[in-house]
């Protein structure tokens, strides 16, 4: 079950509110998590059993560190986090990536193991690392243990950030797991950031998704290199509408249940930087990573040569979560060496540029950066990388190179002024320039509940008559 599908927008989402609002505050809790389970088991009801155990092995490990912390047992808590930690990663990587280790094992011809074929449990990705952040936090004593087992499994299957993030820190809801007020203020401001979101996944995405396909579909001798780069810009704005969408639609459905999570994005598409692309872009997992890894590591108290190894594997370990295959190493380690280039004296020079053109350095590589995780292969990514720069005979425009820039340059256009904060910045001038301060708010409110609602209804025609379209991350 996806947010932006009829079935959830007008059955499980409308029952499991009436519900959750009729109930007694000390049963929310409960019927989050049945409804986490349904949503989950959706599509693989079977995976359920994972991810149940998986809450029970990260509830008495909590409890495991936290009685040896109380005895001063240090050695003893420690053993348990580590243990707790092999057992949670070690699943992620059989579900995950035991295919790509049998697969290259296959490759070097010593031995010829057959595919497990395991299916990908939906998000296992993400709660693995909200359960690891968890343990970690109570053993480094930033957040007290939970001994209510319906608190933490709920903090773990919570449908509204269960498939593609943000990563929720046990911290940030540590207290509204136990007490959070519900009001009809902030459902409103939740719904409003939802529909948000629906708009942002439903209108652009999927329909700026279908000019990447369509060109990738066609054959070689078809294809131009402008239409190749004009795949890769719409592939660059179908990725950010698409993840900031759900991050949206999460972060809204958790309003409406009384939860507060924390910002994913922040217009990374104006960074002048691939170093500020990364403050953000995915902000959950780049600041999971910064705390869980890259500072237990060392981070840059012990040296530059200490500091550039512990962001090659921060990077390498950030390419390999998002998918087993080479493509995602290869995105990782690429972010890795501009990073690493940044640092080592290419960001003051960038510094010293004009500001357009500081934009241009990131945008180019961010492009070029989406064009590896596209692609299925290795071999797939150079063949489109050769034909994006003159090196396999393809012509530089053809009729359907035109056909397709004429057809998708107004929402072209749009989506990537749509990714700035320049939409947000004129209408707050035109308020405030056009309608007296004190009917401010009134207008305000009218102008944007119209809106929303308009947006609403788009977006259910626009379902109703597609097909399946889930969310890029779900396979993450």
């Amino acid at each position: 079950m996806v947010f932006s599908s009829v079935v959830f927008l007008f059955v499980f989402l409308p029952i499991i509110l009436f519900t959750y609002f009729i109930v007694p505050h000390k049963m929310r809790n409960a019927v989050l998590l049945i409804a986490s389970l349904l949503f989950y088991a959706w599509g693989e009801p079977v995976y359920i059993l994972l991810m149940i155990g998986s809450t029970f092995v990260a509830y008495f490990s909590g409890l495991g560190i936290h009685t040896n912390l109380k005895k001063g047992n240090q050695k003893g808590a420690k053993r348990v986090l580590l243990l707790a930690i092999v057992i949670h990663v070690g699943c992620l990587l059989v579900f995950k990536y035991t295919d790509f280790f049998i697969d290259n094992l296959n490759r070097l011809h010593l031995v010829q193991i057959p595919n497990l074929n395991l299916a990908l449990p939906i998000g296992i990705s993400f709660y693995t690392f909200q359960i690891l952040s968890y343990l970690v936090d109570v053993y480094w004593g930033k957040v007290a243990v939970q001994k209510n087992w319906l608190n933490l499994a709920t903090y773990v299957a919570l449908f509204p950030q269960l498939i593609a993030g943000p990563i929720v820190r046990y911290e940030t809801v540590e207290e509204e797991l136990r007490n959070r007020q519900e009001s009809i203020d902030e459902f409103a401001q939740g719904a409003r950031r939802f529909v948000t979101g629906l708009g942002k996944k439903v209108l652009i995405a999927n329909t700026v998704g279908e000019l990447y396909t369509i060109v990738h579909a066609l054959p070689t001798q078809e294809q131009s290199v402008l239409m190749l780069w004009l795949a890769a810009v719409a592939y660059t704005i179908q990725i950010y509408y698409d993840f900031s969408g759900y991050s949206d639609m999460a972060i809204g459905l958790g309003r409406m249940f009384g939860f507060h999570f924390l910002e994913n994005f922040n217009y990374p598409y104006i960074a002048t930087s691939i170093t500020e692309f990364w403050r953000r872009w995915h902000i959950s997992l780049s600041s999971w990573f910064r705390d869980y890894v890259y500072i237990p590591l060392g981070g840059n108290r012990a040296g530059k040569l200490r500091q550039y190894r512990n962001i090659f594997v921060v990077w390498f370990l950030t390419g390999f979560w998002h998918g087993a295959e080479w493509t995602f190493i290869l995105w990782g380690l690429y972010f890795c060496f501009f990073l690493l280039l940044e640092k080592v004296g290419l960001y003051n020079g960038l510094k010293k540029l004009p500001l357009f053109l500081q934009h241009c350095y990131t945008m180019f590589l961010v492009v070029i950066s989406w064009t590896i995780f596209s692609a299925g292969t290795i071999s797939e990514f150079a063949t489109t990388m050769k034909g994006m720069f003159f090196l396999n005979g393809l012509p530089l425009c053809n009729d359907k190179t035109i056909y397709y820039l004429v057809s998708y340059s107004v929402l072209l256009l749009l989506a990537v002024v749509g990714a700035t904060p320049l939409p947000r910045r004129w209408y707050r001038n035109y308020l405030s320039g056009a309608v007296p301060l004190k009917k401010q708010h009134t207008v305000q409110m009218g102008v944007e509940l119209t809106l929303l609602f308009l947006l609403f209804f788009v977006c259910i025609a626009y379902l109703v008559s597609a097909s399946f379209n889930p969310f890029l991350y779900f396979r993450f």
